[in-house]
């Protein structure tokens, strides 16, 4: 029994080994990257259902830190705002290809910027993936569709 220790095992992280539906509230909320993307304004045609992002955000959003001011009573403020659950990410459409949310639910694993890969809530800023410094309140202009932009895809 002398000589080397057996290496240390690591437990696989729970976005890993577990599916939407399993988590609990921590790790459900934990999966929120703070890139804002979902709380931009989005525009639907009603005929063939693509959607297209405005560079918009919500009105709740603090453009700095893109984190809604009035999280756990938004939909009081803003009725339509859709609270993801695990029953209903798939059936939004919209939300971006690199959301957490999204990623799970398709069996994919979370980008290197995520905050639960590299321990840093700014990676994801620093990534440019999030919408800090690229978006307007929705408080400062009524011109959705002269705001439509190519991002995020």
């Amino acid at each position: 029994m002398f000589g080397k220790s057996p290496a240390k095992k690591t437990e696989t992280p729970f976005w890993q080994r577990k599916s939407l539906s399993e988590m609990n509230k921590a790790e459900w909320e934990s999966l929120c990257d703070g890139c804002a993307r979902c709380c931009l304004n989005k525009l639907e045609n009603d005929s063939t259902g693509e959607v297209q992002y405005t560079d918009v955000a919500c009105r709740l959003l603090d453009l700095d830190i893109c984190r809604c001011v009035s999280y756990d009573d938004r939909k009081r403020y803003v009725p339509d705002c859709q609270i993801l659950n695990p029953k209903n990410v798939k059936r939004l459409s919209w939300l971006p290809a690199t959301c957490a949310y999204r990623l799970i639910d398709e069996g994919k694993d979370l980008h290197w910027w995520h905050p639960l890969v590299s321990g840093d809530p700014e990676t994801v800023h620093e990534a440019g993936i999030s919408v800090r410094g690229r978006v307007v309140s929705e408080r400062d202009t009524d011109d959705l569709e002269g705001r439509v932009v190519g991002w995020p895809k």
